[in-house]
């Protein structure tokens, strides 16, 4: 049996991702974990003090991902595709990222809120301008792209993909915007996937 604090976790980063920082209260986490709202109080003593936890286990979640596409191939395209992948389960559950449903609401947030979303997404913008710069290196990624610039635009088009398809195709059309953003990376004439 899970424990109750992982629990919590798992049931607010639903109704984040799913509603909103805004949008839920103790009492609605207390309904989806089955204990009572003072209960709560005792693993996060504020709804700040949830939020810092959940973008916590949600960035370690990615690093561990992140490590593993590095681990399991060196095409610099094949790890961009492996990347947006990782937001396919969001479009499967119908849930917006953690930290995008998050910076909805920035302008509501505490400063340090911010400050982990920030750092959370910057993480991600120099993980994948390393790995676009070494794809320039060794010939998976088309040359002449600016890594930093192109970096953004691969979180852009995510984050933009996995809200427009979970209104519109699904999966499906994450999939053909996932192709899109490859084939769009790849050097000319270099085949597709590899």
């Amino acid at each position: 049996m899970r424990d109750t604090r992982a629990s919590l976790l798992s049931e607010a980063e639903i109704l984040v991702r799913g509603r909103g920082y805004s949008g839920f209260s103790y009492a609605d986490l207390a309904e989806a974990v089955g204990i009572r709202k003072a209960s709560i109080h005792h693993h996060f003593r504020t709804k700040e003090d949830l939020a810092r936890a959940l973008i916590a286990a949600y960035d370690a979640r990615y690093d561990a991902a992140l490590d593993a596409i590095l681990a399991q191939t060196s095409d610099g395209a094949a790890r961009i595709e492996a990347y947006g992948r990782l937001y396919l389960g969001g479009v499967e559950q119908g849930l917006g990222c953690l930290c995008a449903a998050l910076a909805v609401e920035l302008e509501t947030l505490p400063e340090g809120l911010r400050r982990a979303i920030a750092a959370f997404f910057d993480k991600h913008i120099a993980w994948l301008t390393r790995v676009l710069a070494e794809g320039q290196a060794d010939g998976s990624i088309r040359p002449g792209l600016d890594p930093q610039a192109h970096a953004r635009m691969v979180v852009a088009t995510l984050e933009g993909a996995l809200l427009l398809e979970r209104f519109l195709a699904g999966p499906e059309g994450f999939g053909k915007a996932l192709v899109a953003l490859g084939e769009g990376l790849r050097p000319p004439g270099s085949g597709g996937q590899a």
